[in-house]
């Protein structure tokens, strides 16, 4: 009888244990599931959040990604900016408007540091306003827009250079995203005005007489009054003409130029031996419905008329008919090339470039080349007219002969001194060769028995001799091969890094000549260069 209640009374435990046990499990399931929606409302809260977050900032952009400045537009930069800043990573990938995107703020053009937005008071009487549509891309602002305007104020040193941007958006972007304030053409013109300036002269970097040329003009007649002499000087391209088969001076040189430097940057020794090994270049307009667009037409002409068989002309918006992508593919087919080279005809590498051109999106040029599947390679090159050398004393020629002035000769060997040692303009046919940043473009020249010789410190070591000559003149005459040295360069935020210096003999001032250059590879390049406006160095 005991034995039996012992027996009832371990299975009443162990019932009661597994009930427990049941409800105690039951219990956590619950707690689980509660904590599982409590986190997955927790997780839509947060979400929820992220997005009101994001979306605030892409308003606060498209709001000032506008044409017109308001009162209101220096407090709308600074509010997108900070709200941007405010934001998470992940908020920042999220954020999207009509026009807003991560990249408005995220994407890295450059160092805005380096740029000059010239909108200095303390004018004077004379003042030449160099009026571009504008870039956001800093590196291109600087080589390109910044390239004139310092060949213009180099050629004019009694006159005060400023800088107008036309398109407000782009103004907005540079304001907001790097707090750099550049003057629209009224903010611009209204400073001349404050400033007692007599005497004004607008260059426009525009490529044509087309619709923003038009509008430039119109904006700068309602200030005629204010001065006693406005003039507004030819742009890049001069005087349109009448038909597809009229080209001018202004043409001829702009394509010299720019097959000349593109050759170069792609590693041949002259057009034809790349036509020779089926390589077309390919120059990317922007295109225009304005009746100024036969302007582009022209500049095929220009082509055909200079014997350039393997270059050809096209724009973003395919106006003219002939320059839209599908029809310049199918003429480049019908050429016989299997290689192309992209290159805008533009005088900044900025978006078209970047994106319309050199983009990864399916209906960039690189991609529509890529997809008809005819070509071997499709290589892109992301320069500028504007920092052509060539093309900058274009501006100047333009400039001089709107001011009356003839423009300031550099120093020619003659007025050097020996012992001195001079500041020069190191100028290079390829955005792949230059001196460094920290150099701002300028090496050391110096005089020794009446011979010049230029130090210049490159971007890095990877170049690792010079030689004065061609690629093919280098592979046979080692023994003249330039020899680097190890210089130190300091960047404008205090770091330092080693590079590889030159000595490089300079025949002649102003004048072009030839300049191989040896990378890691065992690849010699030829280029293009030259060495102007010596200044005594204040080091000196």
């Amino acid at each position: 009888m005991k034995k039996r209640s012992l027996q009832l009374l371990a299975l009443l435990l162990a019932s009661t244990f597994v009930f427990t046990a049941c409800k105690s499990s039951a219990k956590n399931s619950e707690d689980m599931k509660e904590n599982a929606t409590e986190e997955k409302q927790q997780a839509s809260v947060d979400e929820t959040d992220d997005r009101a977050a994001a979306d605030e900032v892409a308003a606060l952009i498209d709001a000032i990604y506008v044409q017109e400045r308001t009162d209101e537009t220096d407090a709308q930069c600074k509010a997108a900016r900070d709200a941007w800043d405010a934001l998470t990573d992940a908020q920042k990938e999220l954020v999207e408007g009509e026009y807003a995107d991560p990249d408005y703020f995220g994407r890295d053009t450059g160092d805005a540091s380096k740029d000059d937005p010239l909108n200095q008071d303390d004018i004077g009487e004379n003042e030449i306003l160099v009026v571009s549509f504008g870039t956001s891309f800093n590196d291109s602002r600087v080589a390109d827009i910044g390239g004139v305007e310092k060949s213009i104020a180099k050629a004019f040193p009694d006159w005060s250079v400023r800088r107008a941007f036309t398109a407000q958006i782009i103004i907005n972007h540079i304001q907001a995203r790097d707090e750099e304030k550049i003057d629209n053409v009224e903010q611009a013109l209204d400073r001349a005005v404050a400033n007692g300036v007599k005497n004004l002269v607008v260059q426009p970097t525009h490529l044509m007489h087309g619709a923003e040329y038009d509008e430039l003009m119109a904006t700068v007649e309602a200030y005629g009054d204010r001065f006693d002499s406005v003039k507004i000087a030819e742009p890049l391209l001069g005087q349109v003409g009448t038909d597809a088969s009229e080209v001018n001076a202004d043409k001829k040189k702009v394509a010299e130029a720019i097959t000349a430097a593109s050759v170069s940057e792609a590693g041949y020794e002259s057009r034809e031996a790349a036509a020779d090994e089926g390589v077309a270049f390919v120059f990317m307009g922007h295109g225009t419905s304005h009746t100024a667009k036969v302007t582009y037409s022209q500049m095929q002409s220009q082509m055909q008329e200079l014997g350039y068989e393997n270059v050809f002309i096209g724009t973003v918006e395919g106006e003219p008919e002939e320059t839209s992508v599908g029809n310049v593919i199918a003429a480049v087919k019908a050429a016989g090339y299997q290689k192309v080279i992209l290159r805008p005809l533009m005088v900044v590498a900025g978006d078209h470039a970047n994106n319309d051109m050199a983009g990864e999106d399916e209906d960039s040029w690189k991609s529509t080349f890529e997809a008809d599947g005819s070509f071997e390679s499709i290589d892109c090159q992301i320069a500028g007219l504007g920092e052509i050398a060539d093309v900058q004393a274009i501006y100047v020629a333009h400039t001089a002969e709107a001011c009356g002035v003839a423009p300031k000769e550099s120093a020619h060997t003659d007025d050097l001194k020996e012992g001195q040692v001079y500041l020069c303009d190191f100028n290079t046919d390829s955005s792949m060769f230059h001196v460094n940043e920290a150099k701002d473009g300028k090496g050391e020249l110096s005089l020794k028995d009446g011979k010049m010789v230029i130090h210049i410190s490159l971007v890095s070591e990877k170049i690792v001799n010079l030689y004065v000559g061609t690629a093919a003149d280098a592979e046979k005459d080692e023994a003249k091969w330039l020899q680097p040295t190890k210089d130190e360069v300091t960047y404008s935020d205090g770091t330092t890094e080693t590079v590889n210096g030159f000595d490089v003999p300079v025949e002649e001032l102003n004048k072009e000549f030839d300049l191989a250059i040896l990378g890691e590879k065992g690849t010699w390049y030829d280029h293009k260069v030259s060495v102007s406006n010596p200044e005594i160095s204040s080091e000196d």
